[in-house]
């Protein structure tokens, strides 16, 4: 099979489809891999390491679009990029396609087999492929968080870890998967005073016995999260409800409790946002305020750790990648129902049942389109 990658045109977004090692993989399974030039500029790569990798070189996005039968990406296809797609082409990336209704849309009228890393499942209902960006973004949210605190940012002025004689910053963290386990890591480890919420016992349980002393849970509904937000100077949304849009947890009136200078950071934010006044953002320009509560609503974070971002994802998008080439996408979605799931859309039809009824497409189911 023939699979290229090309440079994202996402902005600020420096991560890239395959690595040199990936594509050396794909090359010695006898595929053969077009790059566009400089689309590993961002990890460090460059056009001569994807040669001595065995991949070909070429001048624009369009060649490889043109005559690829596989695309790997790492963010959805952006609109020019979609207008390239065609029926019997496989792409291969993220899609959060639930809050998104023109890509959808582009996506059904192109007749291309998309395959959703981000629903791409594991055993236990897990999503190994979204995995390690959580793991990043997670832990990045406290980052860009305690930057947005500061005062020459628009923050409240508070430091997370305070200093003796003077109480740490509040971190509410909403939501204990993957993203806000490894954001109250963080957040306890620079010393805050740290809170999650979540409604699964188990997760809460899981979460009070890693922590122990070192951050308190709560059940999360309405009144908890009304109360938490009002004391908090750092907010994380750390909620996913796979394939579908986020929920809206914080609504606007809440807001108004919160001190000013407070920092809300959706990480949810690729799914719609769990905060009601949350609207996509870019590194260029990360943050607003509404109400006087500054909001990071980046929707593409691990973008801005380029090198271990990419190195991460391609671990764990490789196998299935070599799947698909080696096998073709209907016999390798046959022989692994967790690579199926990732299938949403195929040949005009929506196949992921949540993306059909967040945007009021009829339902495909992937059995029919397997055969």
């Amino acid at each position: 099979m023939r699979v290229g990658t090309v440079k994202e045109v996402k902005n600020h977004e420096y991560r890239v489809g395959l690595t040199p090692e990936s594509a050396r993989e794909l090359a010695a399974h006898g595929h053969e891999v077009w790059v566009e030039t400089g689309a590993g500029q961002g990890i460090g790569a460059t056009d001569a390491d994807y040669r001595a990798a065995g991949a070909v070189i070429k001048d624009a996005a369009a060649e490889v679009f043109a005559a690829c039968e596989m695309i790997v990406k790492v963010k959805e296809p952006q609109a020019a990029e979609r207008a390239q797609l065609r029926e019997g082409q496989i792409l291969y990336t993220y899609l959060h396609l639930a809050p998104d209704p023109e890509q959808t849309a582009d996506l059904v009228k192109s007749g291309v087999t998309a395959i959703a890393y981000e629903t791409v499942t594991g055993p236990g209902n897990t999503l190994p492929l979204l995995k390690p960006m959580s793991q990043v973004a997670g832990r990045m949210s406290i980052q860009a968080g305690a930057t947005a605190l500061e005062k020459a940012h628009g923050g409240r002025g508070v430091l997370l870890g305070g200093v003796p004689g003077v109480l740490p910053g509040r971190v509410l963290v909403i939501g204990g998967g993957v993203v806000g386990f490894n954001a109250a890591q963080m957040a306890v480890g620079l010393g805050a005073d740290v809170t999650i919420l979540d409604r699964d016992p188990e997760v809460l349980e899981r979460l009070g016995t890693h922590f122990e002393s070192r951050a308190k849970t709560r059940f999360s509904n309405r009144a908890n999260i009304e109360q938490m937000i009002c004391e908090a100077e750092l907010v994380i949304g750390a909620v996913l409800i796979p394939g579908a849009a986020a929920p809206k947890l914080v609504t606007r009136d809440m807001l108004k409790c919160m001190k000013p200078g407070a920092v809300l950071v959706d990480v949810a934010i690729d799914q719609g946002g769990c905060f009601e006044t949350s609207r996509p953002t870019t590194h260029a320009d990360p943050t607003y305020v509404v109400d006087g509560v500054v909001h990071y609503c980046v929707a593409n974070m691990p973008g801005a750790v380029a090198r271990t971002s990419t190195y991460a994802l391609n671990n764990v998008t490789l196998p299935h990648a070599l799947r698909i080439a080696d096998m073709g996408w209907q016999a390798a979605l046959k022989a692994n129902p967790h690579l199926a799931n990732g299938l949403n859309v195929h040949a005009g039809k929506v196949t992921y049942e949540a993306v059909a009824r967040e945007l009021g497409y009829a339902f495909t189911p992937v059995a029919d389109v397997l055969g």
